[in-house]
């Protein structure tokens, strides 16, 4: 199958996921400049999500140029992927909602844990479908920002009920580690001339 579509219907996806957060954001009932003091969580908490989505976007994006064909499997790997992002709206407004308390920190943590394991399973997929000496498994190799990532949020979920503000550091460690869009992929491609 032409992985076209996936990706099309991917960034479509996306692309309403945030369209869905940034509604969420609600304009203070006063036309005082201190009314915005009270949406100071619930935008730092949109930042945040914004920027994991553009991470997933752009990551995911990298990894459909290093692959030539998708398959059922990859189709439900990459709907599994959607699916958890479609909760990041949801975990941010409730954790912006209530000031990053523990309760809404630990899910949104548990959100960005299970997208993060979706996105491995994802790359798994595929690897299994072009083999193991693919651009894309070459590229991506032992995967250590996957694992490590997933090792953090691991971390940083029963965390929460120490110190969500630690948890929070925590994820935005793993939002700094993928910020730079994954070279590896870029490297590979340019080598095999694609």
């Amino acid at each position: 199958m032409n992985k076209g579509r996936m990706e099309a219907f991917s960034d479509g996806v996306i692309a309403i996921i945030i369209t869905i957060m940034v509604l969420e954001l609600r304009p203070p009932h006063t036309p005082e400049l201190i009314g915005l003091r009270s949406l100071v969580p619930t935008f730092l908490s949109y930042m945040m999500s914004f920027v994991y989505l553009g991470i997933y976007w752009n990551n995911h994006h990298h990894l459909l140029k290093a692959v030539q064909q998708v398959d059922g499997r990859v189709l439900w790997a990459n709907l599994h992927l959607l699916f958890w992002l479609s909760l990041i709206p949801f975990a941010t407004g409730w954790m912006g909602e209530n000031d990053f308390a523990a309760w809404p920190v630990a899910l949104y943590g548990i959100v960005l844990l299970t997208a993060a394991i979706a996105y491995f399973i994802l790359t798994k997929a595929l690897i299994a479908l072009h083999g193991h000496k693919s651009v894309i498994a070459t590229a991506l190799g032992g995967d250590f920002k996957g694992k490590v990532s997933i090792v953090i949020y691991l971390a940083a979920v029963p965390l929460t009920f120490v110190s969500p503000v630690l948890s929070c550091g925590l994820y935005i460690l793993v939002a700094i580690i993928w910020l730079v869009p994954d070279r590896r992929i870029e490297k590979n491609l340019t080598r095999s001339g694609s």
